[in-house]
């Protein structure tokens, strides 16, 4: 079993990981975690925080697994703050699936920003210093090479990154986003992307984040302390344009047949615990190219993660289970003789567009493509239709619910 003290950069890629990482942690994810969690001690030394967020990324192991550990031990209102955090990702998960338009609009933004980025030799040089750690400012600096090395940041950390990106060194917030995105393990476009709409002021509009030289030297136990080497006095970021408008969730789908092919992705890599109520035929796991460094920590734990659901989900249902990329679905379903193809719910991301083209072939070949949505999901998403703090009043009914109490 994992030490409590083991750096959070040492990622095992299997849900057996993942679990002996939970149970290291939940002494302290109570009171403790409550008065230590904004304290960033440095690579070596993540005691103070789960690192759980690349298995609850894949779902590798699920919120409710995680939520029902930790009031085992812990009364709710102790343990209520990491809570909170678990229901973070739920949140913008949520949010933007009621606002699909956000996520069109940052990939728009982005592709302009890159190519701004390659006619301006003043902004791909300040760019390049950035990326490669080279701005002088020690703290970010850190990170970036923190960041590419293990593939990770503390919460804290990725916050004063996102805001001194943005209103210190002054570079296009998307980019800063995308480049983030391609090397953290724990990535998810919902949770990455509106974070750093977050930070510059436009999620809630008119309120940033601004990174204090005071605050990082605090939070970080004196390893950084930036003075004099920040934006302190930033005004928040504005956008053209009205709120996004608010769209009905998509609905959930349900199986009509008995036999079944099963399809699993990169945001649910859990099968045992899909409600599914089918006979499966055979599994595969939708194989996607790497964002970044195919070498990098990111693409070895996609890799990985992969290989353990294939592994889990043939012990699991006694079939075969094989990755597989999206060009090879309709092959594969019409092999099986099956008329109906069961996935988890894909939430906006690689995956959902991934499936949305393999619909399409299956469509006509008179295979139904249908997409289970979790409870946890279909009872938490409509709550997030503004900022946190308005979701965060529903927390302790849907943990209510989840407990059956």
């Amino acid at each position: 079993m994992q030490q409590p003290n083991m750096p959070a950069q040492a990622w095992t890629p299997t849900r057996a990981a993942g679990l002996a990482r939970l149970e290291a942690f939940l002494p302290r994810a109570g009171r403790s975690y409550e008065r230590d969690r904004n304290v960033d001690r440095g690579p070596a030394d993540r005691s103070n925080v789960s690192g759980l967020s690349p298995w609850l990324r894949r779902r590798m192991i699920t919120e409710t697994e995680v939520i029902t550990a930790v009031l085992a031990r812990h009364p709710f209102e102790a343990a209520q703050k990491f809570i909170q955090e678990v229901f973070w990702r739920t949140y913008w998960k949520g949010w933007l699936e009621q606002r699909p338009d956000v996520l069109l609009r940052f990939e728009v933004e982005r592709a302009r920003a890159a190519a701004q980025a390659e006619a301006s030799p003043d902004l791909r040089k300040r760019l390049q210093a950035a990326t490669a750690g080279q701005t002088g400012i020690d703290a970010f600096d850190a990170w970036v090479d923190e960041l590419v090395t293990t593939g990770w940041l503390h919460n804290h950390a990725r916050m004063w990154f996102a805001s001194i990106w943005i209103f210190t060194l002054k570079l296009p917030w998307q980019l800063g986003a995308a480049f983030m995105f391609s090397h953290l393990v724990d990535a998810d476009p919902a949770s990455n992307t509106l974070s750093w709409r977050w930070v510059a002021g436009l999620h809630t509009r008119g309120k940033h984040y601004l990174a204090r030289a005071d605050n990082i030297r605090d939070n970080t136990q004196g390893r950084f302390d930036p003075r004099g080497r920040l934006d302190e006095q930033a005004m928040p970021m504005s956008e053209d344009g009205p709120p996004p408008a608010i769209r009905p969730l998509p609905p959930a789908g349900s199986l009509s047949t008995r036999r079944v092919g099963l399809i699993l992705h990169e945001d649910d890599l859990h099968p045992e615990s899909l409600p599914l109520g089918a006979d499966i035929a055979a599994v595969a796991v939708l194989a996607q190219p790497p964002l970044g460094d195919p070498e990098g920590p990111a693409a070895r734990f996609e890799r990985g993660a992969a290989n353990d659901a294939c592994n889990r989900a043939a012990k699991a249902f006694g079939v075969p289970a094989e990755p597989l990329e999206v060009d090879g679905i309709g092959h594969w379903a019409r092999s099986l003789g099956v008329t109906e193809v069961a996935t988890p719910f894909a939430p906006l991301g690689r995956a959902a567009t991934a499936l949305g083209q393999a619909s399409s072939g299956l469509e006509r070949a008179g295979i139904r493509l249908v997409q289970i949505r979790r409870g946890f999901d279909q009872r938490a998403w409509p709550h997030a239709t503004a900022g946190f703090f308005r979701f965060r009043e529903q927390i302790p009914r849907l943990v209510a619910e989840l407990s059956g109490t």
